[in-house]
């Protein structure tokens, strides 16, 4: 089970670099050089459940947006299945559903985002319900190892009141931090995830 980060430890002196996207997302970096690019199609056509967007900033230690992110996501699907062999029912998770994704910020505004369907709840390694979540992995320029942190959503209040990661959180304004907040937008659920790297608000992190 991921624990919140209460302090940073010494890292290495590399960083992600200025050319992270050109890497890792070609395509949205606006190189073309494969067909098919990993990591643009995180739900597939096909998998049952809600349809949504999340989309959001990362905001650094001033609360200027950073325009140089990758962030990668998984999930489960609908059922709260993760397409991974690890899963016991893995071999019943939606077909063609991924449940990976790998997006970069937009160079000018900085806003990232994606489309997929909203997960349904999973059971922990400890045998407790989780409450539907995304995980999210973010690199960039700065970041010498890449920060985990979660996505869960605000509107699944009495899950996430029984969250057992939620609840290694202690102060309840920093478990807001995880939580995206949901607008209909076009007759279309988008739910809004602001990260913020240091300062006031800061997102909780997990070591994993």
């Amino acid at each position: 089970m991921p624990q919140p980060l209460d302090y940073r430890k010494e890292t290495p002196s590399q960083t992600a670099g200025p050319y992270v996207h050109i890497g890792l997302a070609p395509g949205a970096a606006g190189f073309d050089i494969y067909t098919n690019e990993l990591g643009r199609d995180i739900a597939g056509p096909d998998a049952p459940g809600e349809r949504i967007r999340v989309e959001g900033l990362v905001h650094d230690g001033t609360g200027a947006p950073v325009k140089d992110v990758l962030i990668e996501v998984w999930q489960a699907d609908s059922n709260g299945i993760y397409p991974h062999p690890e899963d016991p029912r893995f071999g019943k998770v939606a077909q063609g559903f991924r449940g990976w994704g790998r997006v970069i910020t937009d160079f000018d505004t900085g806003l990232w985002g994606f489309e997929t369907i909203k997960p349904g709840p999973v059971m922990g390694r400890n045998g407790r319900l989780q409450a539907p979540h995304l995980s999210l992995w973010i690199v960039a320029r700065g970041i010498n190892l890449g920060l985990n942190t979660r996505v869960y959503f605000a509107d699944e209040e009495n899950a996430n009141l029984a969250d057992p990661v939620l609840n290694l959180i202690e102060q309840q304004h920093r478990r807001a931090t995880l939580l995206a907040d949901r607008e209909m937008r076009h007759g279309k659920p988008v739910y809004r995830f602001d990260i913020r790297l240091q300062g006031e608000n800061e997102t909780v992190f997990f070591e994993i």
